[in-house]
């Protein structure tokens, strides 16, 4: 065993038994480097990456190319996921030298930490044009011996450049107005794929942000142009659902899919994506009640909390894509599997149901000779199979369900993908968001339960009342907090006082926010850094303003300071909304899919303030509540009454003395005057 068997990450403990004589990040390896003249080999990736799994295979438990490695290089591993700020370090170089980026992500540093090569997956020997790690290795070895000043120097001008572009990020582009929305559409309308839902070609990411955005944007948009955005969200959501990149047995959804249609996905599950798509499948049901929605959201958040739920209340971070080390073996069938479970009957019309054919639409280049296997997909609607086989659609409807129990049942006896256990705080205050969500919105008791206790664990384990932690395992919390987790953590607390009327929630984020500004915000160009002030110096230190999977650290501010601002009150909350925005917007229509987070700070910062209060006896007050908390939006601000008592101040004053059970201040959704003069004349009466 290698030093990484003492680490809480499993990606670092899966290379505990290689030769490869890896360290963790830390001073350790960096001493050893500077003492000895040697470069630093490091290696980054995460414990669901299927490329990560086929390089270590190949490369660092060959005894040959460890042994190499050991001679020439301090080796150290990374998990990405347990130090993002490291990997998005080391990711900005790797993107502009080759153009690209992804994991494994290997990257060649001096003692001081300066990168001068780097790449991503290298195989074992050279092929189709790429070089094999162990000429690599030979290659910068020697040019590491025989020309380190010209090395050297260079790395310097590349972190040079490096911090210069960095800091040219965010131009201030000053005061926007609606119109800049309305052109981000425009834009977003012309990248739509048309047949197949969703933004551009393969592979193809679920675009959670943007589809947010587009279903805030849509309830004040012109009459005329309103179905045609709400067109976008609900067809990129259906086709989304119906694909294989959605688990049709278990629920949950895949991290991408691998072509442009959905069907074939990198079958990785991450909290960070089910917990988004959750609470977005949720809202889309808001708007436009379609029960398929709503069972795509609860099937999601009930995978959840059957596979990824920590017994103390957190949720782990991943599931993998293998098992018994091969890709998507625990999900893909052939038809002979299914006949084998369901039988001949059954079994054909699972297949014609989930599209399953003999010839099978799923090939894993690693291992040819498993032939004929299918992703399930939902291709047809049930409609249609119905009429084909003159089975009464709700007939086949509960028919189908039953044979889903059974396979799902069948597939309970595989030998499961193994799971990545830590629980990262930014990635459990998107699960809280959504869960806090599912309670309001279906009226479901185990949501909220779910969600007060991921809310409690934070508190109990990431927080000392002044900082957060980032990463939890092996019973223990580390890794200092980033923008992330603050902000991340703060809207899952403005969603859980929204679905319960708790202040102490409200109190909290704004705790949160509070250490935000005091300790990441560049107070001489604006904006917020990734790691605090005080943090662990890099090479560079880095704004995020750009969507990635997850919403970008500045965009999650700007957003949690205008509820912030809206629910309390507070101007300075507001101000750091539109500076965040200011910083950005001249990018908006340039990139728009990179800045849907921002952009819905933008929304709500521009957003008229009306509210709605409803009063009377708690018994007459529920029909009403039940009603404001289904329909309303999450861009609504929706506060219930602590306790029946009086509420917390908004726009500066009490509201109703106590008697109001609920206030709704109406903010993007910007009802139409007709609509709320309906809800006035219901609730007179």
């Amino acid at each position: 065993m290698n030093r990484l068997a003492t680490e809480t990450s499993p990606y670092l403990r899966q290379h505990a038994d290689n030769p490869v004589d890896w360290y963790p990040w830390g001073d350790e390896a960096f001493e050893r480097a500077r003492a000895e003249g040697k470069p630093i080999f490091l290696s980054i990736g995460y414990s669901t990456c299927h490329w990560c799994h086929v390089m270590a295979h190949e490369s660092f438990e060959d005894p040959a190319i460890a042994a190499k490695m050991n001679a020439d290089f301090v080796c150290i591993k990374v998990d990405r996921e347990e130090r993002p700020d490291i990997d998005s370090v080391y990711m900005t170089f790797t993107q502009a030298l080759t153009g690209h980026g992804g994991w494994p992500m290997t990257v060649f540093l001096t003692p001081e930490l300066k990168p001068f090569y780097a790449g991503t997956y290298f195989p074992p020997a050279d092929q189709r044009g790429m070089p094999g790690l162990p000429r690599l290795l030979d290659s910068i070895t020697h040019a590491w011996t025989a020309d380190r000043g010209r090395i050297l120097e260079s790395a310097a001008t590349i972190v040079t450049k490096m911090r210069d572009a960095t800091e040219a990020i965010g131009n201030r582009a000053g005061a926007l107005g609606p119109d800049v929305a309305e052109r981000v559409v425009q834009t977003l309308t012309g990248m739509y794929d048309h047949e197949a839902g969703g933004f551009g070609g393969a592979p193809k990411f679920p675009p959670v942000s943007t589809l947010e955005f587009l279903l805030t944007y849509q309830t004040h948009a012109a009459v005329d142009e309103r179905a045609a955005i709400l067109e976008m969200v609900t067809h990129t959501l259906g086709r989304m659902a119906a694909g294989g990149i959605y688990d049709q047995l278990g629920g949950g959804f895949a991290r991408y899919a691998v072509d442009a249609h959905w069907l074939v996905p990198h079958f990785e599950k991450m909290l960070y994506d089910n917990a988004q798509l959750a609470r977005l499948y949720l809202h889309a049901f808001q708007v436009t009640h379609d029960p398929e929605h709503e069972r795509i959201a609860r099937e999601t958040l009930d995978y959840l909390l059957r596979e990824m739920r920590d017994p103390a209340g957190g949720f782990y971070a991943a599931q993998d894509a293998d098992s018994e080390g091969i890709e998507g073996k625990f999900f893909v069938w052939t038809v002979e599997e299914i006949e084998a479970v369901l039988g001949a009957s059954d079994g054909q019309l699972f297949c014609a149901v989930f599209d399953v054919t003999p010839l099978g639409n799923f090939e894993d280049p690693h291992h040819p000779e498993l032939e004929d296997r299918s992703v399930l997909s939902r291709p047809y609607p049930l409609s249609t199979i119905a009429v084909d086989r003159g089975i009464p659609v709700d007939d086949l409807a509960r028919t189908v369900e039953t044979l889903r129990a059974r396979m799902l049942a069948a597939r309970e006896q595989r030998v499961h993908p193994s799971r990545d256990d830590k629980v990262l705080t930014s990635w459990n205050g998107l699960a809280l968001s959504a869960f806090a969500e599912g309670g309001r919105i279906l009226g479901e008791p185990r949501y909220l339960e779910a969600a007060l206790g991921c809310a409690g664990f934070l508190r109990d384990a990431m927080w000392d009342g002044e900082r957060l932690l980032h990463a939890y395992g092996e019973g223990r919390a580390h890794v200092e907090g980033m923008i992330d987790d603050y902000a991340m953590l703060g809207l899952g607390l403005v969603d859980l006082y929204r679905a319960t009327g708790d202040l102490g929630h409200l109190t909290w984020a704004e705790a949160l926010l509070g250490r935000v500004a005091a300790q990441f915000h560049d107070d001489a160009d604006g904006g917020f850094f990734e790691a605090p002030l005080d943090g662990e110096p890099l090479v560079l230190k880095q704004k995020p303003f750009f969507d990635a999977p997850t919403p970008s650290g500045n965009g999650a501010v700007a957003l949690l300071a205008a509820w912030l601002g809206r629910y309390t009150g507070r101007a300075e909350w507001e101000a750091v909304a539109t500076e965040v925005i200011g910083l950005v917007g001249d990018q908006f229509e340039r990139a728009p899919t990179g800045f849907a987070t921002t952009l819905q700070a933008l929304e709500l910062s521009l957003a008229p303030r009306r509210e709605i209060a409803i009063v009377g006896t708690a018994n007459a007050r529920a029909p009403f509540e039940r009603e404001v908390a289904q329909r309303f939006l999450p861009t609504t601000l929706i506060a219930p009454a602590p306790n029946g008592g009086g509420l917390p101040v908004l726009e500066g004053r009490d509201v109703a003395q106590g008697a109001a059970a609920y206030v709704c201040e109406e903010m993007v959704c910007k009802l139409p005057a007709t609509t709320v003069e309906a809800l006035r004349d219901q609730l007179d009466r």
